[in-house]
């Protein structure tokens, strides 16, 4: 609720500190980016920074990944309950990669820095950045974090201006490109060293009580509109659950996610009690990402275009969820492929909301990263060199007005890119034979799921290459009538020789000599309503651009094209006379078609 510090400022200087704290966290993103050493922070920008009250709430963040909003959060917490406020000081700075801790991966380094001013602590800047080596297994399924990579405890990396060069030495013994690494943690000081000067000259512009009592406000006012729109949502308890392939060791096993989720009056309860326990191989993620699964899909359907984003979002929402599920795993499973399950966690809440809210509502997506890990040694300097390349993008579902987006990011990637194909053939020993739309990828319906891609690369040299990509079987579905989409996919050629019986799309350490390619299909998103309602034009439209395939057409929507491409009245109402129309099912048929 608001206080009487916050309502003593006035509205237009709240809006101009909101501003200049999204300001703030832009700026730090630019620097991040302008400075890093690695394609996955400058290109796919696989990153959040932010800034934080001096108790470690969410200010803003710098929209990248969605789920670092809890991450980040309780990261920063926990360095101020290890420390404790006498011992953080001007100058410090923290760090961690504790996966346990952050939520996430060993590869996510999060480097904290405090904000004084006049003397007083103030709040906090953070950097959350993925490194592309961190050390530990290369390829293989890990079964506990120790064979992962090193592991940093919370600590000081910097102590009153002052640089650990121990902990510096220590980091670079063990990993394997150690000045690509290093190169990345002084992108990061530079972003949240950026920050602390932005936040200093805010506060020193504005005076703390301002500022403070601004953030108090700008909470207050995203509280009140969270509730407001959760108001808007009918009582009641609504479930849902869908599945996971496996988690990579044992074959076809499928992991349940099952969600409940209850609102009443202007506040909702997401239950995420009966989840699957935390599994043996590494797709497990600690229990920040497990609240922030369901932060993303309350804060879409609540605030999505509330900003900064911040805590205040969030208060209307209670996330009940034990230890020891795939979503707030335990030490020490493992934690390397952290992201995957709550991709699909999310769109299940989503999809249990449905009944309730159908014109807010969106049918499942790919829900996968669509993206492998490839190393080998550079014919050009005989050095290693280690690369992920994606995330591919896929189809997103179909809403109650409108059709999905194609060839996109999945919801937990957020802001970050695909690998750029120049980039990709410029550093390293590969050559993009095709990227393209996946025709047929999307559920048919009165809406048609988004498509998903198709991309084929091809070893210039002898590489290794290993894929974790889910959602090959758990497809993703339609609301109201809509057709299910095509799931995600994966091949590889050998000697001219394509092999697509892969029991899922995981592969590990798969030798490929020059010539040789692997195929990586992004699964497509679910349709909405019936595909008899979609307009004829607009059916004839998708198989002109190749999203829809004149069989799917007649067999699914129940349309028969001309010669030139448009709709035969005539043959179309006998066609539809004859029988009901498919649910999406012939893309199913499809899935592998063109290989």
């Amino acid at each position: 609720m608001a206080t009487t510090a916050a309502a003593t400022v006035d509205p237009v200087t709240v809006e101009i500190i909101r501003n200049g704290l999204y300001a703030v966290t832009e700026e730090m993103k630019t620097n991040l980016t302008r400075t890093a050493y690695n394609l996955i922070i400058y290109e796919a920008l696989d990153f959040t920074v932010g800034l934080f009250t001096k108790e470690g709430d969410t200010v803003s963040i710098g929209l990248g990944l969605p789920m670092f909003i809890r991450g980040m959060s309780e990261t920063v917490k926990a360095k101020i309950r290890h420390f404790g406020y006498d011992n953080i000081k001007p100058g410090d700075i923290l760090v961690t990669n504790d996966a346990y801790t952050t939520g996430s991966h060993l590869n996510h380094f999060t480097f904290t820095m405090p904000v004084f001013h006049e003397g007083k602590l103030e709040g906090f800047t953070c950097c959350m950045a993925h490194w592309l080596d961190v050390g530990g297994t290369l390829g293989n399924v890990t079964t506990d974090i120790f064979s992962e990579g090193i592991q940093i405890p919370i600590m000081k990396y910097q102590r009153e201006g002052v640089v650990n060069q121990d902990l510096i030495d220590i980091i670079a013994m063990n990993v394997r490109l150690a000045e690509r690494a290093l190169g990345d943690l002084r992108a990061q000081i530079t972003a949240i060293t950026t920050g602390e000067r932005r936040y200093v000259e805010l506060l020193q512009r504005y005076g703390a009580d301002a500022v403070n009592g601004s953030i108090r406000q700008i909470m207050d006012a995203s509280e009140a509109l969270a509730r407001k729109n959760t108001l808007s949502i009918p009582d009641g308890t609504y479930e849902a659950e869908s599945f996971m392939d496996d988690d990579g060791l044992d074959i076809g096993k499928r992991i349940p996610i099952r969600v409940k989720v209850t609102v009443q009056g202007d506040e909702m309860t997401v239950d995420l009690s009966d989840v699957s326990k935390q599994v043996r191989g590494f797709y497990n993620s600690g229990f920040t990402t497990g609240i922030a699964c369901a932060q993303v899909a309350y804060k879409c359907l609540t605030t999505p275009t509330d900003y900064p984003v911040n805590d205040g979002s969030f208060r209307p929402l209670k996330v009940v969820m034990p230890m020891g599920t795939v979503i707030s795993a335990e030490r020490p499973y493992p934690m390397r492929v952290w992201m995957t399950f709550p991709m699909t966690v999310i769109d299940t809440i989503f999809k249990a909301l449905a009944p309730a809210i159908p014109d807010r509502s969106i049918a499942g997506h790919h829900a996968d990263l669509v993206f492998p890990n490839i190393h080998g040694i550079s014919p050009e300097d005989g050095r290693l060199f280690i690369v992920g390349i994606g995330p591919l993008g896929g189809g997103w579902g179909a809403k109650s007005k409108e059709d999905g987006v194609s060839v996109t990011v999945c919801i937990n990637d957020g802001d970050t890119h695909n690998s750029p194909t120049e980039q990709l053939e410029a550093k390293y020993p590969v050559l993009v034979e095709k990227y393209e739309i996946r025709k047929d990828s999307g559920g048919a319906g009165q809406y048609r799921g988004g498509l998903g891609a198709e991309m084929v690369v091809q070893a210039l040299s002898p590489f290794t290459v290993t894929t974790r990509i889910d959602r090959v079987h758990c497809k993703p579905w339609g609301l109201e009538g809509g057709g299910d989409a095509m799931g995600n996919g994966l091949a590889v050629r050998h000697k001219g020789e394509w092999k697509t019986d892969h029991p899922n799309a995981k592969i590990f350490n798969v030798r490929l000599e020059r010539g040789d390619a692997y195929k990586m299909l992004s699964g497509g998103g679910g349709g909405f309503g019936n595909p008899l309602d979609r307009e004829l034009d607009q059916v004839a439209e998708d198989v002109r651009e190749g999203y829809v395939s004149e069989q799917v057409a007649r067999e699914v929507y129940k349309v028969v094209l001309d010669p030139k491409g448009k709709v035969d009245a005539d043959a179309t109402l006998a066609l539809r006379k004859a029988g009901p129309a498919g649910a999406g099912g012939a893309a199913d048929d499809l899935a592998w078609a063109g290989q």
